[in-house]
């Protein structure tokens, strides 16, 4: 490892060659501000830092110059002055010239007390606006399920661009125009519906302001929860609940189940269910659907299609092979489903006056939900969908305080899951989930060992090989759609020799959801939040989906068998090209 050496503010300090001066200045705890330098992808290896914002600048005083300490790269001998007269005040005009073509909404702003250039603005004591002019103005773009578009609040950072191109390689987003109408945008500033946008969020997870946000749902189930006329469901994904408490001052990845039942039940909700139970439902359809194809020699590999933004993925980039992906609709429209017939009929409800509502980590719950496949004589598998940005906001306008309610229990018959069904919050969790049920089924041997630590991690393809009863499966876990789009193009050019795919669109699964709380979610919170996972899992008395006893009797008084007639039709779907 080669290193120099160079001053910052007068002490010395060695770094690795290649490292940037902002990482030199970092080395003596000292904080630089940034806006467009950001670190991203499942191990941060990509990162947005062109220098764009000049909002780090710190002296060059061999030089006398100010230079952007994000893009510029340490060299032997440097002395960097960071608290400059001419350093502060460069800085501190950058944001002030920011501020004179954003909206002064803040109090009203969707990102309120959680936006970065309005907290810079704070801590380098901003307290008005001094340059007046002309401001750039765009319409608003309302056109996703998913994704709420206003330019007007675009500081030209590009990191939701670097995320959806060189991280999620889905090239929806780009920088249009130049000088200063140049805004980010899509490509001929098409509406977000019309691009190949994937729903998946990331670029509104990257967000330093309002720019981009979720479409908000959770005003309509207010008036929900008073409709007597009305019996209202929720169901609440298994990274909902090592998220949330971030919202309250909990620890990163602390578990808040029970509270979070209990604040669901305090809000009015008839019944307080959980996906986790979809997604063991999901299991048991999705290792049936493994073994036949498996055994069969057909549709191989067969991938995984838990998660909406990479079957969206698939049919706009590689139709051809959407014959690959599992039929099996995701645990939030399997308990959708399940909640319109089974529980309909089984509390005496009819299935038009159930409404489900899903709290997820995810944007692109919203967008599947409402995809015409999803239901059957013109209802809805699921009703309203809101992200877990959402769900604190509801409790947060209702008065409480999460950590101050009642720890309560899911309901049932749709409550009760497993540790496998919990991990598929986390990339990895579904394979191992699957691999679980699969083994036993094709061995008729129990698995002493249920951990399958060889899927785990946040590497962005992960490769294993499982003996099944003399025969050998290779895996692959996939994280990222830039991941995906690897192994894709294997697979396009005749090079993958995998028979199981598992992939989640956002690096590390559903934790890092575009829905999740604390925007720019770094690595530590991710570790965090798939340690909370992994800990649900490990403390579960049964782990394994087709253990799940409520399962069990759902089959048994219900869906018969998985891949049954009934199972296949609400449990099903042909994704189309």
């Amino acid at each position: 490892m080669s290193m120099i050496n160079l001053k910052v503010n007068n002490n010395e300090v060695e770094v690795e060659k290649g490292s940037t001066v902002l990482d030199a200045i970092k080395t003596l705890g000292i904080k630089i501000p940034t806006l467009c330098h950001m670190y991203m992808g499942n191990n941060g290896d990509i990162r947005n830092c062109k220098g764009t914002c000049r909002v780090c600048m710190v002296e060059d005083e061999k030089w006398g110059e100010l230079i952007p300490s994000c893009s510029i790269e340490a060299k032997e001998g440097m002395s960097i002055k960071t608290h400059s007269q001419k350093a502060i005040k460069a800085r501190k005009t950058v944001v002030e010239l920011l501020l004179s073509d954003h909206p002064q909404d803040c109090l009203t702003c969707d990102r309120n007390n959680n936006c970065e250039l309005q907290k810079l603005a704070a801590e380098m004591g901003i307290e008005r606006v001094r340059f007046n002019g002309a401001m750039s103005t765009y319409p608003v773009d309302e056109s996703s399920p998913s994704i709420f578009r206003d330019m007007d609040k675009c500081i030209l950072c590009r990191r939701c661009v670097t995320a959806c191109n060189d991280m999620q390689k889905v090239n929806a987003l780009t920088p249009v125009d130049r000088g200063f109408d140049t805004v980010m945008s899509t490509f001929f500033k098409k509406p977000l519906n019309e691009t190949d946008c994937t729903h998946c969020g990331q670029c509104v997870a990257v967000c330093p302001t309002a720019a981009l946000t979720e479409v908000k749902d959770y005003h309509k189930i207010w008036s929900l929860l008073e409709d007597k006329s009305k019996y209202v469901v929720v169901q609440t994904a298994p990274a909902v609940r090592v998220a949330l408490g971030e919202e309250f001052g909990l620890e990163r990845g602390e578990v808040a189940t029970k509270k979070m039942v209990g604040a669901l039940k305090a809000l009015g909700f008839d019944a307080v269910y959980d996906t986790n139970f979809g997604a063991d439902l999901t299991i048991m359809e999705e290792a049936t659907e493994f073994i036949d194809r498996f055994t069969k020699g057909e549709n191989l590999p067969i991938i995984t299609s838990c998660c909406p933004a990479w079957v969206s993925f698939v049919e706009k980039k590689y139709p051809e092979h959407l014959n690959l992906i599992s039929s099996c609709k995701s645990p939030q429209q399997m308990f959708g489903a399940m909640a319109k017939t089974y529980l309909s009929k089984k509390i005496g409800v009819d299935s038009k006056d159930i409404v489900v509502v899903s709290i997820m980590p995810c944007t692109a719950k919203k967008y599947e939900a409402k995809r015409e496949e999803m239901g059957r004589d013109g209802i809805q598998d699921v009703d309203i969908v809101i992200t877990t940005r959402e769900f604190a906001k509801m409790i947060k306008e209702a008065g409480f305080n999460l950590n101050s309610m009642k720890e309560e229990d899911f309901d049932n018959p749709l409550g009760e899951s497993t540790g496998a069904g919990s991990i598929f919050g986390v990339t990895g969790g579904v394979m191992e989930a699957a691999l679980r049920t699969s083994y036993e089924w094709v061995t008729g041997e129990t698995l002493d060992s249920v951990d399958f630590h060889e899927v785990r991690g946040i590497d962005g393809i992960k490769e294993a090989t499982v003996n099944l009863k003399g025969k050998e499966v290779n895996i692959a876990v996939v994280s990222s759609l830039g991941n995906a789009k690897i192994v894709m193009d294997n697979i396009k050019e005749g090079k993958c020799n995998y028979d199981f795919i598992e992939v989640m669109a956002c690096p590390g699964g559903c934790i890092n959801g575009g829905g999740q709380p604390s925007i720019k979610a770094d690595l530590e919170a991710i570790a965090n939040r798939t340690k909370g996972i992994y800990s649900v899992d490990a403390k579960k008395t049964i782990r394994k989906a087709h253990e799940n006893p409520m399962i069990k009797q759902l089959y048994k008084e219900y869906l018969e068998e998985p891949s049954s007639h009934l199972a296949h039709e609400l449990l099903h779907v042909n994704y189309k090209k």
